[in-house]
């Protein structure tokens, strides 16, 4: 049988961040499934197509990356995403693994959960919240009180955010803040937040995979500019999480639960009500 695990993320444009973090992640993936062939797919077609004008390099998107495994006889696929929270991209990659279920070309096709999915006991649920506050204990205790930047969205899955704010808090990280790019709480409400604290230094770090475009430009750039402009002075941790160790250990939890059927797999109801 011929076993395949599927790495997607949104992408980057980045050389540097795509090596840190993408590269280095499936390289742990590789080494950790060595009876799995490891393959790449971005969710972002945007990215895609600069990657190909700019350097020549194709990256598939994950329904170009099925159907090669299809053609190349693969009959059990892991698909995991390297996304944050389970927002747009995620229910994009959900949509197509579906349809190639519906297709019945593998004879198992299993879709694994983003970093920020479960908010259970711990025990019979993953707690996936406490688990990534853990893995980023050593960096927020560093950093702190530190400004995180993630990228937002108007999915309801943007709530993720403000269930980590609430986790951050219970863990004791109450100089640790949450703005998002496009979506909510916006920088704007963090910095309001910063000052009712009585703040006047914080450092930034992306609450992203990558260091990337956004991290570069708005954090770098827009976001520091912001918060020094109220007298706050910010400095600029320019890593994305995909460079934790401890994070990446996140994605292999993951995949092992999914390949074990631990908990039900993202999407799915666990029990139908008797109507």
């Amino acid at each position: 049988m011929k076993k395949a695990i599927l790495v997607v993320s949104f992408g980057t444009t980045h050389q540097d961040t795509m090596e840190a973090t993408i590269k280095k992640i499936e390289e742990k993936v590789e080494d950790k499934f060595k009876e799995y062939e490891i393959r790449r797919a971005f969710t972002a077609h945007q990215i895609i197509k600069i990657l190909k004008e700019r350097d020549g390099v194709h990256e598939d998107t994950p329904e170009e990356a099925l159907s090669k495994l299809h053609k190349e006889n693969f009959s059990e696929v892991v698909v995991q995403p390297l996304h944050i929270i389970p927002g747009d991209e995620y229910e994009y990659i959900k949509y197509v693994v579906d349809k190639f279920r519906a297709l019945g070309v593998f004879e198992k096709l299993i879709l694994g959960r983003p970093v920020l999915y479960f908010k259970g006991d711990g025990e019979e649920i993953p707690d996936d919240y406490s688990i990534f506050v853990e893995a980023m204990n050593s960096e927020l205790t560093k950093l702190s009180p530190v400004v995180l930047m993630g990228h937002g969205s108007t999915h309801p899955a943007n709530s993720s955010y403000n269930c980590l704010q609430e986790v951050l808090r219970d863990k004791g990280f109450d100089n640790a803040y949450i703005a998002t790019v496009e979506g909510y709480p916006t920088i704007d409400y963090v910095i309001e937040k910063v000052k009712t604290d009585g703040l006047n230094q914080v450092s930034l770090m992306p609450l992203m995979l990558v260091a990337g475009e956004h991290a570069k430009n708005d954090m770098q750039c827009t976001w520091k500019e912001l918060l020094e402009k109220e007298e706050i002075q910010a400095s600029v941790y320019l890593h994305g999480l995909g460079e934790i160790e401890k994070f990446q250990d996140i994605y292999i939890e993951h995949i092992e639960d999914a390949i074990k059927g631990k908990y039900i797999e993202p999407g799915k109801i666990k029990k139908l009500a008797n109507i």
